[in-house]
């Protein structure tokens, strides 16, 4: 293992929005991972500065996390043209790619301390609508169906998934369809990592829907900073192992 020192510094790739509040919240996560002893620059993909360009402007060695929690349009299309236009800049920067923050075992944790938050937990008589911003990428909004049916095993009635857009059912509809399946509660788990326009849009009809409870966004959750000190320590040691 390299001495800390010498460790390249870890650049997050976060969406980027308008809202002062999620620049706040990827901030505050991000700071739990800099306790951590790592070096972390923070970039966005759009609207608010630094871009990752410029974030890696002038680093040589890097490692990119993007800060997504699934695989579709951004991670796979957007960020890799990124990368390459800082490459071209910088024709001997050496950029290691980690994977997005989801899928992961631990987001189920995240998700639930986030609906204890609200009162809501494991419980038969409560159901679970998981609702993600949702993607025209279908591997994307398969991952958020995969998710919801492996945290039906924690207790709950029932988990379905839901989308804010792009992808149906819609958060409203998935309420719906489980007070109408026998559910005697049902809650909304904000699959969001910061808040926005769909976090308020979902709050605001799955609750006109009749959801006794909806999350706050996944934030500074500990088990996010967990997944990308993982992330991190996960790609050095496979770089290490190609190099031999």
């Amino acid at each position: 293992m390299r001495h800390p020192s010498l460790r390249p510094p870890l650049v997050a790739v976060a969406h980027g929005s308008r809202d002062p509040r999620a620049t706040a919240t990827v901030e505050s996560l991000l700071d739990l991972v800099r306790a951590r002893g790592l070096d972390v620059r923070t970039s966005y993909l759009d609207h608010a500065p630094p871009s990752p360009v410029q974030a890696l402007d002038g680093l040589g060695d890097a490692v990119v996390m993007p800060l997504l929690l699934t695989a579709a349009y951004h991670s796979k299309i957007d960020l890799p043209g990124v990368l390459a236009t800082a490459r071209r800049r910088d024709p001997v920067l050496s950029v290691r790619v980690t994977g997005t923050l989801g899928p992961h075992p631990l987001l189920l944790d995240a998700l639930e301390r986030r609906l204890a938050d609200v009162d809501a937990v494991p419980s038969p008589d409560t159901a679970v609508v998981l609702v993600a911003a949702g993607s025209s990428d279908p591997s994307a909004n398969a991952t958020i169906a995969a998710t919801a049916r492996a945290w039906r095993r924690h207790g709950w009635y029932d988990v379905r998934p839901a989308y804010a857009s792009a992808a149906s059912p819609t958060p409203a509809e998935a309420v719906r369809s489980l007070y109408a399946a026998g559910a005697p509660r049902v809650v909304v788990a904000s699959y969001f990592l910061a808040p926005g326009y769909f976090a308020d849009k979902v709050r605001a009809c799955a609750e006109e829907a009749g959801a006794r409870a909806v999350s706050p966004v996944l934030g500074a959750a500990p088990e996010l900073a967990d997944i990308i000190v993982e992330r991190y320590e996960g790609v050095l040691v496979q770089s290490e192992a190609a190099a031999g």
